[in-house]
């Protein structure tokens, strides 16, 4: 494979990455020329298109006699850095560039004879040219033109719930028309229903169902056989045809709550030559229910496993054929061909389902939702609202957009503010104009000659806007490339200012053979074994490293390993400043040292006003005073609110400031040690700053008090009474009289303890007695001192009655 000149393969093959990577790094953090990283030179391009693959200000010089023969200055640079180097007139640097192929002007009516040449969107065709990073925009303009053709479906629940909805729109076709024309002069009008798939569990399919489901159903015995959508009326201008036909519509039964309504959606979205949508009319699908729909991978419970195909399966009975072998469509597969075929869905549903088919809207661009009454009355109301509201906006979207193509939108709208990442416009009346800027850029450059296409299309419209794309890749000087050139001694090819050497050669010329020899040549363009051909920060030609140029300084040294920008910094500042950068290393001036040169050695600063070093409370490091003591800052730890003997040192400013009294009395030394406080005098000290410290000293028997605090200045703020604390001695009356007062209050206190004493003691007593007497109580028959007024008494006796004995007692 050919090489440039003096590049090794494998780091050849290594470029593309890494200039992908610095592509995106610029992206992130785009850079000036002349200001920070310069990454069109730091890229390192080995040629003309990698060099405009890094960022669309990057420029590529195809000079012949370019840079100095001691170092190789690079060909890709800012435009002004390469004609300021000397390559004016030899410069590549494609732009990005747009041309408007169809431009056919908006029209401002639409009924008319020829509803085709009705235009709602310009430009309608454009070609873009497009430099990978570099951002081209054009603007698009968007009109809802008065008086647009519409063709509304009606599509209707015929499930048993919907029987009192069917009885209220049997002369719907002629109100509706009556409302709609007040919008447009060229309305058509159709009607279809459905109700669910013929299968169980869906729907009763026993045998005895067949021709009437609802036998044995008390409150409505009769309806007419399940189905899953019939197509009833095609698009006419003819109203009474609509309620002819609702008028022959009789409900059915099915037996899950869910109806097959998205079944009946795809087949009138598909169905196009037997619904009858016109392309140059608004189309608007009307769906009522009172129910949840079934949605895809339902019709697994019945057994249907093929997804659906999203195409037309009506038979010459207007019928959806498939109902029973297709499952029922996801929502991404409605969404799509609703889109395909400029059909604005209409949900209008009852209110207990409004929320359900709410978050439907936001997976289904392009559609509404209305809340329905249970009977149906307000249908027109409903369809009149949801018109005005699909009318009230705009909305682009991207169809066939390709992936390495980034799109950014800035939306116009009617208050004439732009809004950067909008695409929409709302709150717009009949007629109004919007505009949208859309800038394209290209992330990569695809394989020669590749070219794209995609569409922007409002939601809902006919009307397109094709956008054709083609790469700007390739630059001009390479399709002058010179094979077996002399300036390539004769081993390569001559293209765009560099030798792309044949296998088996490199040098800058192609000078050097590889093999022994070149890898003799490489070997002495290597500092150590395992390293970097120069470091990795020049190119080896046969036996010499040539350094890159950097705008950051120099590269030197034999190979390339040597800079004067790599050395430490301190606070950004080369070396702080204070010294030369010697590869790699702070060669630092007299004064300084540290490996940034950041420490000075001088110890002036740190000494304070009274001649101490950092006032005491500190060490002087780098030149700089470090606090040691608690509480102290400043530059020489001179402040320090909380420092024992604080007071002592402003009460030395306070005295010769404002008496001209003591240590410091003399002016110069003074003003020298007290330039930083600030002295106020008040007739009352406030004391309830947390921050300041209050200090006192005596002052001829009097006493002295002063604030300090420090500012967020820097100065010390002191607040001092105008005159000193002075107290008089007490009066001998005054002592007498409180030896006195003292006295009797302690008497009276001791007077009030013994009484409380002994109210305690005879209350515990008299409880005592309580307690006790409440003990004695007891019944009058169990007393012990009372007795019975009669006494018995026993007296044995003996005698002797008609000669014979007896004994016994008497009571």
């Amino acid at each position: 494979m050919p090489r440039r000149g003096g590049l090794p393969a494998p780091a050849a093959a290594r470029r593309p990455p890494l200039l992908l990577l610095l592509r995106l790094l610029l992206l992130a953090a785009p850079l000036q020329p002349g200001r920070g990283l310069n990454l069109c030179t730091s890229g390192s391009a080995t040629s003309c298109e990698e060099c405009l693959l890094i960022h669309p200000k990057c420029a590529w010089c195809s000079k012949e006699e370019f840079g100095s023969t001691k170092s190789i200055t690079s060909r890709c640079d800012f435009l002004q850095n390469l004609i300021a180097n000397g390559c004016a007139g030899a410069i590549e640097n494609p732009s990005s560039s747009i041309s408007v192929v169809k431009n056919v002007p908006l029209s401002s009516k639409g009924s008319g004879q020829t509803h085709l040449d009705v235009t709602q969107i310009t430009p309608q065709k454009v070609a873009l040219n497009l430099r990978p990073g570099d951002q081209t925009s054009f603007r698009v303009q968007v009109r809802q033109v008065e008086d647009y053709p519409v063709d509304l479906y009606y599509l209707m629940d015929l499930s048993l719930s919907m029987n009192d909805d069917l009885d209220n729109i049997r002369n719907l076709g002629t109100k509706l028309a009556e409302e709609m024309r007040k919008l447009t002069s060229n309305f058509r009008l159709g009607f279809g229903s459905f109700v669910d798939k013929n299968i169980s569990p869906f729907s009763y399919t026993a045998p005895r169902y067949q021709n009437n489901p609802c036998i044995g159903y008390k409150l409505f015995p009769s309806c007419v056989p399940s189905f899953g959508f019939r197509h009833l009326l095609s698009l006419t201008d003819k109203v009474d045809r609509f309620n002819e036909e609702v008028q022959k519509q009789k409900v059915s039964r099915n037996r899950d709550a869910p109806e097959g309504g998205f079944d009946a959606i795809l087949q009138a979205a598909v169905c196009k030559e037997k619904i009858g949508w016109r392309k140059e009319a608004s189309h608007l699908l009307v769906f009522t229910t009172d129910d949840v729909p079934h949605i895809a991978l339902d019709g697994k419970l019945g057994g249907l496993v093929q997804p659906h195909d999203g195409q037309c399966h009506l038979n010459e009975a207007n019928e959806y054929s498939a109902s029973s072998q297709l499952d029922y469509p996801s929502l991404a597969l409605l969404g799509e061909k609703l889109a395909e075929n400029n059909i604005h869905l209409i949900f209008a549903v009852t209110k207990s389902h409004y929320v359900l088919y709410k978050n439907f809207t936001a997976l289904i661009p392009g559609t509404t939702v209305e809340i329905l009454h249970k009977d149906s009355k307000n249908i027109i109301e409903l369809i009149v609202k949801a018109y005005n509201s699909i009318r009230s906006k705009v909305e682009l979207t991207v169809w066939d957009s390709p992936e390495d193509i980034g799109l950014t939108f800035t939306a116009t709208c009617q208050d004439g503010l732009s809004y950067p990442g909008l695409r929409k416009c709302g709150d717009l009346k009949i007629g109004d104009t919007v505009s949208f800027e859309v800038a394209v850029e290209a992330r990569s450059c695809p394989a020669e000659d590749t070219s794209h296409a995609f569409t922007i299309k409002p939601a809902g419209f006919r009307d397109t806007l094709e956008v054709a794309v083609t790469y700007n890749c390739l630059c001009g000087c390479t399709g002058h490339a010179a094979p077996a050139s002399g300036k390539c001694s004769g081993n390569g090819t001559y293209a765009c200012g560099l030798c792309e050497c044949d296998a088996g050669y490199l040098g800058a010329r192609c000078e050097c053979e590889e093999g022994a020899s070149g890898d003799m040549h490489h070997a002495m363009c290597r500092e150590a074994e395992g390293k970097p051909l120069c470091s990795g920060r020049g190119e080896c030609s046969c036996n010499q490293c040539l350094c890159y140029e950097s705008e950051f300084g120099n590269i030197y040294g034999p190979f390339c390993e040597c800079d004067d920008f790599s050395c430490a910094r301190y606070k950004g500042v080369l070396c702080s400043g204070h010294g030369e950068c010697h590869c790699g290393e702070c060669k630092c001036h007299a004064g300084y040292i540290g490996d940034n040169c950041n420490c000075s050695t001088e110890t002036d600063g740190c000494v304070s006003s009274d001649g101490q070093m950092c006032s005491g409370r500190g060490t002087c490091v780098c030149g700089k005073c470090q606090c040691t003591e608690p509480g102290a800052f400043g530059e020489t730890c001179e402040k320090c609110p909380t420092c024992p003997g604080v007071c002592s040192t402003k009460r030395d400013c306070i005295e010769c400031k404002l008496f001209n009294s003591g240590r410091l009395a003399d002016n110069q030394t003074c003003q020298k040690h007290c330039k930083d406080e600030i002295i106020t005098t008040v007739d009352v000290l406030e004391t309830d700053d947390p921050n300041a410290i209050l200090c006192a000293y005596p002052v001829n028997n009097c006493v002295m008090k002063f604030t300090y605090s420090e500012l967020a200045s820097g100065k010390s703020n002191l607040t001092v009474l105008k005159e000193p604390a002075c107290s008089s001695a007490p009066s001998a009356v005054t002592i007498v009289l409180a030896v006195i007062g003292s006295v009797v209050l302690i008497g009276i206190i001791l007077l009030g303890l013994w009484k409380l004493l002994v109210t305690i003691h005879d209350r515990r007593e008299f409880d005592r007695f309580q307690s006790e007497r409440s003990r004695a109580r007891y019944e009058m028959a169990s007393n012990p001192l009372y007795r019975k007024p009669i006494s018995t008494h026993n007296v044995e006796f003996t005698f002797n009655k008609l000669n014979k004995s007896y004994n016994g007692t008497v009571d």
